[in-house]
Order: C-alpha cells, then structure tokens, then sequence
C-alpha cells in the first residue's frame, strides 16, 4: 500500500484541503520504493493514458491515492514484469472489471535448477532479461536496440542476454528521443555514469576483499546507499546548472 505524505513542513503546500497531491509530493512518494521514477516518467504515464489525475482551474496535475496507488502498480509490473505499456494498460482495464489474471513470474538466470547442481549463492541472483523480452518491453525495433549498443548505452550481459536495468535504460532514451535527444547526443552522460559507478566501486572494494563474509555482504549495501547519494547529487546538480526547479 503506499503512503501518501501527511501533513508536515515539507508537504504542506504540496497536499491540498482535499487530499490530493501535487506532482512533486507524488514523486516524493514513488521514490521510497521506485527511486529512480522522475515527473517526466509520471508525466509520460499520464500521456499513454495509465493515469488520468485532476487539473485545477490553472492547469495543475492532483492527484488522488488511488492515482497513486495505480502509478506504483504500473511501476512494479514494469520492474518486475518487464510488460509493455500496451499489456499493463489491458490488465489494469481487466483488474477494473474483474477479471484479472495473474502477471507472468519475474525470469531470474538458474530458475528451474536444482540448488544443490549450482550451489547456494550468497546473495540473490540478478534479474536478467532476454533480447526479445527487452525488445518487447521497451516497445523498439531491432534497428533502435542496434543503435544504442552501438553507442554504448545498452550493454548486454550475456550472449543475447540484459541487465534488468536495461528496461529502465530503454525508456529513459525513448523518453529523450521525443524531445530530439538522440544515442549520440548522449555518449557525455554515458562517461560521466561510469566514472561516478567506478567511484563507488573504488570506495566498497576494500569491503569486498574482506576476509569476513558479514563484511564482504555489507559491502552491497553499502554500494546501494552510495549509488542512491550519487544519483541525488547529479540530479541536483543538473537541476542548479539548468537554474530550474522541479514541480
């Protein structure tokens, strides 16, 4: 169930007399679970017709919690499920009259193994998703996949085989093309993403050499807390070099 923000100094003016929120507060609430979801994510959701949120007089976007609630499920089952839009916007007209039906199992590498043939991992196996689960997910051709490997912003893992990352990758460059950013426009921000994940890295490699395994499994935890503080700052600062606030 999520949260919607009660009252406090920091949504006071984002959460009107009747409940509804502003843009901002809804993203504020999104990201405890989708830290990565942005307004123009939500604001693409709401173009492609998954949510339809209120408009004052002046034109603002308020939203409900149910539109809030709706946003997270379209969310989870592109993060866990990898559908489409078109799939996810059939199920949830299927979930309004009832009738629907259970979301395909998210595909993990070893799934159907037998432990005892491929050993107990130490921490959980990393989402993977096919070439054509990708294709499919991020609604693109061959030709557009072709394009972004080839300036480095899709990598595969595996012969034919994706992060679960990729997904999200996917989206944003479709995001982007629509305002006529193209892969190689791009090539600036790919660097900069991995100069900032090889300071991560740089600073939880002691921890991964450790000899004791509890110190060894801090070191992904750690590697989520500093990747989560490095994505806030460049977003911050991207948004002081712009002059620009969010709504």
């Amino acid at each position: 169930m999520v949260q919607t923000p009660s009252g406090g100094a920091g949504h006071g003016a984002a959460v009107t007399d009747t409940g509804l929120l502003s843009i901002g507060a809804v993203l504020n609430v999104l990201r405890e679970e989708f830290p990565e979801v942005t307004i123009s994510k939500i604001r693409f959701l709401e173009s492609e017709g998954l949510v339809e949120p209120r408009r004052t007089p002046s034109g603002y976007r308020k939203f409900s919690a149910e539109d809030v609630e709706r946003l997270g499920h379209v969310l989870r089952m592109q993060r866990d499920h990898y559908l489409p839009l078109k799939v996810i916007r059939e199920h949830l007209a299927a979930m309004e009259r009832g009738e629907a039906l259970p979301l395909p199992a998210l595909s993990r590498p070893g799934d159907g193994e037998d432990p005892a043939d491929c050993g107990a991992p130490e921490t959980p196996a990393a989402a993977r998703i096919g070439r054509i689960q990708l294709l499919v997910a991020a609604d693109v051709d061959e030709q557009r996949l072709a394009e972004w490997e080839s300036y480095g912003l899709l990598v595969p893992v595996g012969d034919g085989v994706y992060d679960a990352e990729a997904v999200t990758v996917a989206g944003l460059l479709t995001e982007l093309g629509r305002y006529g950013i193209e892969p190689r426009h791009l090539r600036a921000m790919k660097a900069a993403a991995e100069r900032e994940a090889g300071l991560v890295e740089q600073v939880v490699a002691p921890l991964r050499r450790h000899r004791n395994p509890q110190t060894r499994a801090h070191a992904e935890d750690r590697t989520r807390e500093l990747a989560g503080l490095t994505m806030k700052l460049h977003a911050a600062l991207v948004r002081s070099a712009l002059g620009v606030r969010l709504p």
